[in-house]
């Protein structure tokens, strides 16, 4: 037995499936309408971007006629969050795009390279930054033109960027989208920058105003402090881009994962556990060993409630689990023998086992397609003996007995002449029997020459199946007694309270 079921849904993420998500990843959250989550990250984005343009013009107007580098390298921070939003912006409208034949996991992928190319940006602009403010230092000093604009724009591109963190952050969550939650993240370290930047605009207008010749460097050590900022979020950003580019996912995440989905009763092991996150969405691929005695129909029950246990984690997640037969220590004699014939899709009744000073004989009734030839029939049924035994070496012998599963349709036709004296040799074999209460909904039929009769039969409802079958077995033969021409009798034993003439 080996099946694979897939559980799509919608992606998703929320707060509280995984262990506490670092700075500019997103949790798995509530499944959201696809199309609507989509025309909101890009509704955000595109405001961000509005935005970022907006305060990357003025910082530049204002770094420009103060000379402040502190100022120009905020500017040129914010020119690359104008880039870095015009990524998300792309980027969050191609992830909306459905799954198609080359992208048969999604588009989701692009948030993640997205927060790449804005951390290599943010690197660039560090590079920049540093060297400037060393040369200023060092080499070329700058005589700052200090003016009331400067801090004004500073003080403004603080409230904005507060209210676009809020948002985007707000979004980020409802969305599961990393880009989104980065841009946040992104964005509020801005709101430090751009504080640090007017302190060295203080500092500096404070020394040249008091004369303190040493806080004239002021500005450039308030540049710099902005790009080491840039750095470490850099550094973040990108580990962060690249961990979900390579499909990481917190261990804690994978392990609660595995540990709901063992609660599963019927689930003996989960062999393994594969989860990878494309943008907002998550797909987790399982191999789950059950009992090799499941039917297909219980192996599919089983797997819908493990699929619910995975939700549970990961809610929306896509899910395909595979199912692998194992033996379990619980399993019989019984149980091991029909797991053989099953592996080769047989039906099989009528088994016993027999021990015999220590040696055990099996016997078994096997049902072989009415139309093989009976070498074919003995050659396949030596083999599946010879698998027994090797299967349960605690036996010594397999008998098969060999009957033909039918293959058409019969059309009986129903008999009107001896019917009746059918009926009554019926009900006199059943009288000798004390423990039948009675029979009907008794039915006489021809198929060809062969005649078929079935009935329901009313025991006491305590009767142990053991007994019934006893039962049943001497009615059958104490009828055939008087009626040899019956050729099948069918009986259905039913109990005293579920009589139902």
């Amino acid at each position: 037995m080996d099946q694979a079921v897939s559980s799509a849904a919608t992606p998703s993420s929320t707060a509280g499936s995984s262990p506490g998500p670092a700075p500019g990843a997103a949790s798995p959250q509530p499944a959201l309408d696809p199309t609507g989550a989509s025309a909101e990250k890009r509704r955000v984005a595109l405001h961000s971007m509005t935005a970022a343009a907006a305060m990357a013009l003025l910082k530049l107007a204002a770094g420009l006629l103060s000379g402040s580098l502190g100022v120009l390298s905020d500017a040129a921070h914010s020119g690359l969050d104008l880039l870095g939003s015009a990524f998300t912006f792309f980027s969050v409208r191609v992830s909306g795009k459905p799954a198609d034949e080359d992208h048969s996991y999604g588009h989701g992928k692009i948030e993640n390279l997205s927060s790449f190319s804005e951390a290599g940006l943010m690197a660039a602009s560090c590079i920049w930054i540093v060297w400037d403010a060393i040369d200023r230092i060092f080499f070329h000093p700058v005589l700052l033109r200090h003016s009331t604009w400067p801090a004004l724009v500073l003080i403004a591109s603080i409230a904005v960027d507060g209210w676009r963190s809020r948002r985007l952050r707000a979004i980020a969550r409802r969305t599961g989208s990393p880009a989104l939650a980065m841009d946040a993240f992104h964005f509020a370290s801005d709101i430090w920058a751009s504080a640090a930047v007017l302190a060295g605009l203080g500092a500096t207008w404070a020394g040249t105003r008091y004369a303190v010749p040493w806080l004239r460097y002021a500005d450039s050590v308030a540049a710099l402090a902005v790009s080491f900022m840039i750095l470490r979020m850099t550094f973040r950003l990108g580990r962060e881009a690249v961990d979900a580019l390579m499909d990481e996912i917190p261990a804690e995440t994978r392990r609660r994962l595995i540990r709901e989905v063992q609660r599963t009763p019927g689930v003996l092991a989960v062999e393994q556990a594969r989860v990878r996150r494309s943008g907002a969405d998550y797909f987790a691929d399982l191999t789950l060993a059950l009992p090799r005695r499941s039917t297909f129909e219980h192996t599919g029950e089983l797997v819908e409630t493990a699929t619910a246990a995975v939700h549970r984690v990961l809610p929306g997640a896509d899910v395909v689990i595979h199912t692998v037969p194992r033996q379990t220590r619980a399993e019989s004699i019984f149980d091991r023998v029909r797991a053989v014939a099953a592996r080769h899709n047989l039906s099989v009744h009528e088994l016993s086992i027999r021990s015999h000073q220590g040696r055990l004989r099996v016997e078994l009734h096997i049902e072989i397609e009415e139309n093989m030839r009976l070498r074919d029939a003995h050659s396949f049924v030596s083999a599946l003996e010879e698998e027994i035994l090797r299967e349960v070496p605690e036996i010594d012998a397999v008998l098969t007995h060999i009957e033909s599963e039918p293959a058409t349709i019969e059309q009986p036709e129903e008999m009107v002449g001896d019917n009746r004296r059918i009926e009554l040799a019926l009900r006199a074999a059943a009288a000798h029997i004390p423990e039948i209460v009675d029979v009907h909904a008794i039915a006489v039929s021809r198929t060809g020459d062969h005649i078929s009769l079935t009935c329901h039969c009313t025991l006491a409802d305590d009767l142990p199946m053991h007994r019934v079958h006893e039962i049943i077995t001497a009615l059958e033969d104490r009828f055939k007694l008087e009626c040899p021409q019956v050729y099948r009798v069918t009986i259905h034993p039913e109990p005293v309270t579920d009589n139902t003439r």
